[in-house]
């Protein structure tokens, strides 16, 4: 299989449209478009009867000790782990293509609705839902597609890792309010085929992407 993007290359740039936050001069953040990107897929083999798409951050600080502090940066050198952007299930096995903004457009406070999405497929919530849990302004289910916000002081550009799987069941074992943790293990000895397309993004100045 073969995944790819007219937003941006593997290994490119997520421009500033796909993101939750983009850069600003006055307050080092802003909120931005927060479209999803278009995702096109082809070589899915005989017998896909649905297709599940996921889009994790694995390069997310495991200490928050530094992140966003002044005077203070996330070093490199900090261990990592997984961030869900967005958990989608069910496309139809016809289905080759995702449209720009067909998912999101535009930060939702408290979140996106789910786990009903466009053209009978489902959101799961993704990890914003857990990073705003304690925001009083923000704290909701975060359904769909959130793009990137990395920290503005991190020493490491973040890696973005769309993945379609082509799955052999129709519908995925999961309702209700699921996650990307429970949508790798209802794949388990499902998956036919798979294709990753990987993009960067980075809010810190002084960090080249």
């Amino acid at each position: 299989m073969k995944l790819t993007s007219q937003a941006f290359a593997e290994g490119g740039a997520i421009p500033p449209e796909f993101a939750f936050c983009k850069p600003d001069a006055k307050h080092r953040v802003a909120l931005a478009d927060n479209r999803n990107p278009d995702l096109a897929w082809s070589g899915a083999p005989a017998g896909t009867r649905s297709f599940a798409l996921l889009c994790i951050d694995p390069d997310v600080p495991s200490k928050g000790d530094d992140v966003n502090r002044e005077d203070r940066t996330v070093p490199a050198s900090l261990p990592r782990v997984p961030f869900a952007h967005w958990v989608l299930v069910d496309l139809a096995p016809s289905s080759v293509a995702i449209a720009r903004g067909e998912h999101a457009h535009g930060v939702t406070t408290r979140g996106k609705g789910g786990p009903t999405a466009p053209q009978g497929t489902r959101h799961g919530i993704n990890d914003y839902t857990g990073w705003f849990a304690n925001d009083r302004d923000m704290s909701g289910d975060y359904y769909g597609y959130d793009g990137p916000c990395p920290p503005w002081n991190d020493e490491l550009v973040h890696r973005y890792v769309f993945t379609v799987y082509a799955l052999g069941v129709d519908r995925l074992a999961v309702d209700g309010r699921f996650d990307a943790r429970a949508v790798e293990r209802a794949m388990t000895g499902h998956v036919l085929a798979q294709a990753s397309l990987t993009g960067r993004y980075t809010l810190n100045p002084a960090v080249a992407l």
